[in-house]
């Protein structure tokens, strides 16, 4: 069905070929210059096995030691001594066992040089040609494997070559896919389908099965033809293989084949092939439009991409062609600078494709992300602008690969712009987007478009807010900017979605006062507390280090004076008195020389059984009161003395 669907008209065995030159005479790749490095020191030895002088005949003994030697070594890994005494075996018609012959020849391939990789070829050869019952599959396998490793592209089909030359036929599952990945790393699939087609006749004059290729290796094939060689003749004979040997074909050879019809301008014959996927049953037609439209590019045929597009839509397709395919149509069509043309396109796919498209799928972000990706994120809003400007709307996939730009580029101004573009035709961006454009500003210090960008989330009405708000919030604290965080929180204090709590507040009073603007962060705790958020023990903190910093003493009095009537030991009712505000206020009221306001803060630890260590604050008072004379303080306030006194016997100074 394959072959006549295809109307080929010859039914034969004949192979690929090609016109490629020969692959060089065997023993050539035993010269440095074939393989891709030289051996760092010249190798003692001549690298082919045979080539030794005079036979000699071998006796029981000095074979069976030459094989012992040969074990050890590869037990040993002495790669050079295992070489040698394999040499002097085989350049006396001698062999050693098969298990010793295959174990020598998988040591060589797994050491990754190019000397012992060429010793490892020399052996094969000449076990294929003098002796292949000693030679396992598997380890020529693992030969060709490690010539790919080593990319060394011509000696892996010279043995492919030695081994048809020689009747020695592997499986080809076992080599097939390893000469595509070298094919294809190199670049040049000439030699592959020289195997490839002999591979086939052998498959079929030898009745042998398994020497068969599979799909993958008939869409290199294909892929070889169409894509390297661009020749039709060639890819019929690869479909005349497939029919033959009864290898059905997928979406991809179909894709092939619709690459290399476009590229010719073989209208007739792209018909044929569509036709010929409904017949296999492939409805998915995502690869075929892609390869369609890579070689309409590639010939110029713009008006055919554009057709190629618009009617993958109308059949149902999402205009997923992957990024290549975009960055193929976005260099076609730019390549004489014609932005309206690209803009006529995304407007015409955008009317067949529904408004529930997920976004990265759509035509307009295919096109516009491959702009971007190309370095032209200018040209992209362009073909924005020229949207705009025929039809008032663009959807949103084109819009969103330009603000990710803009964003890598710290072009967050611009993308400010951009988002409010987007709100005002009616569209919305979801909250991830948001999210990443917020970061950016942060990032950037471009506070002004981080605040812009979070009251269009606002208006939209996007449902969560509190990752951007964090995302300010904690910006505005690294960045030492207190005033933006107060005007920012008092914009948002009653959204809902943000939920302020107590710690927003203290995160600006502590900025406030780690800055010395004291004046600025009480001016917070009032509008903190008239908004009823109730101060915590952090707040408190704050504030009296920021007065111990600037030496307002009588201020950290007067949070005293508040701070007492709201003390609780849980906390559930008040504030919590814990080690770190009874050390916080001590060592400033000591400093400030309030000691009646001290011994109130010991009584207060005492009862809720708070250790306090005195030895800070013996030190506290030695530094800053000294010289201070309880007589002179007697005359001139007695409670004053009785309150120093007291700290005085508590704290062990009078000693």
């Amino acid at each position: 069905m394959w072959r006549r669907a295809i109307t080929l008209t010859q039914r034969h065995r004949h192979l690929c070929s090609s016109s490629a030159p020969e692959i060089p005479k065997l023993y050539s790749f035993l010269q440095p210059s074939v393989f891709a490095l030289k051996p760092k020191t010249p190798p003692p030895q001549s690298q082919n096995p045979t080539d030794q002088q005079p036979q000699t005949n071998l006796t029981q003994d000095h074979k069976t030691h030459l094989e012992t030697t040969l074990h050890k070594s590869l037990l040993t890994h002495d790669t050079d001594e295992a070489w040698k005494s394999f040499k002097s075996l085989t350049s006396n018609s001698s062999f050693p066992s098969k298990s010793l012959t295959n174990s020598l020849i998988t040591h060589l391939s797994s050491l990754h040089d190019i000397h012992n990789l060429k010793r490892a070829f020399a052996s094969v050869v000449f076990l294929i040609e003098k002796n292949p019952q000693f030679l396992d599959f598997q380890t020529v396998e693992k030969l060709l494997v490690s010539m790919k490793c080593a990319n060394t592209a011509a000696p892996a089909f010279a043995l492919l070559n030695c081994m048809f030359k020689n009747r020695y036929f592997m499986p080809f599952a076992l080599w097939g896919n390893v000469l595509v990945d070298i094919s294809r790393k190199n670049g040049n699939f000439v030699a592959f389908l020289r195997v490839f087609g002999e591979s086939c006749r052998i498959a079929l004059d030898e009745n042998l099965d398994f020497m068969k290729p599979d799909l993958a290796a008939c869409n290199a094939a294909l892929e070889g033809c169409c894509r390297d060689l661009e020749s039709v003749s060639g890819a019929d004979k690869v479909l005349e293989n497939m029919s033959v040997l009864g290898v059905m074909p997928d979406e991809l050879s179909f894709g092939y084949l619709a690459y290399l019809y476009a590229l010719k301008g073989l209208e007739n014959k792209i018909i044929e092939l569509e036709n010929l996927m409904g017949g296999f049953g492939f409805s998915n037609k995502r690869v075929f439009h892609g390869n369609l439209i890579s070689g309409y590019v590639r010939s110029g045929k713009i008006e055919s991409v554009s057709a190629t597009i618009l009617c993958s839509l109308r059949e149902g397709e999402d205009g997923n062609f992957g990024e290549e395919t975009y960055t193929e149509i976005v260099k076609g069509f730019l390549k004489d600078g014609d932005i309206k043309d690209l803009a006529s396109l995304i407007i015409e796919a955008e009317k067949l494709v529904p408004s529930s498209n997920v976004i990265d799928r759509s035509i307009g972000f295919g096109i516009v992300n491959a702009c971007v990706n190309l370095g032209m994120s200018d040209k992209a809003h362009s073909i924005l602008d020229e949207m705009n400007a025929r039809v008032g709307s663009v959807g949103l996939g084109a819009y969103v690969p330009i603000l990710n730009a803009y964003c890598k580029e710290n072009r967050t101004a611009e993308a400010t712009q951009l988002v409010m573009d987007i709100s005002s035709s009616g569209l919305q961006l979801g909250v991830e987007r948001y999210d990443a454009l917020i970061e950016a500003s942060m990032a950037s210090q471009d506070f002004q478009s981080a605040f812009t960008i979070f009251r269009d989330m606002r208006e939209a009405r996007v449902p969560e807010l509190k990752r951007s708000y964090l995302t300010v919030m904690s910006g505005l604290m690294e960045n030492h900017r207190p005033e933006l965080m107060a005007a920012f929180l008092d914009e948002v204090v009653e959204d809902p979605r943000v939920e302020v709590k107590t710690h927003d507040w203290n995160s600006i009073i502590h900025a406030f006062c780690k800055a010395g603007r004291l004046e600025d962060a009480n001016r917070t705790l009032r509008r903190m507390a008239f908004l009823q958020f109730e101060p915590n023990n952090q707040t408190y903190l704050s504030l009296i280090n920021g007065y111990v910093t600037v030496e307002k003493y009588f201020s950290v009095l007067m949070l005293w004076n508040e701070v007492k009537r709201k003390v609780s030991v849980d906390a559930k009712n008040g504030i919590k008195f814990d080690n770190n505000l009874v050390d916080a206020f001590l060592y400033a009221l000591v400093k400030g020389g309030f000691f009646d306001a001290v011994m109130q803060v010991v009584q207060k630890s005492q009862e809720m059984k708070i250790f306090v260590d005195k030895w800070k604050y013996k030190q506290a008072f030695m530094e800053k009161h000294k010289k201070l004379k309880i007589n002179k303080v007697r005359k001139r306030n007695f409670r004053k003395m009785e309150a120093l006194i007291a700290f005085k016997n508590w704290a062990g100074l009078n000693a």
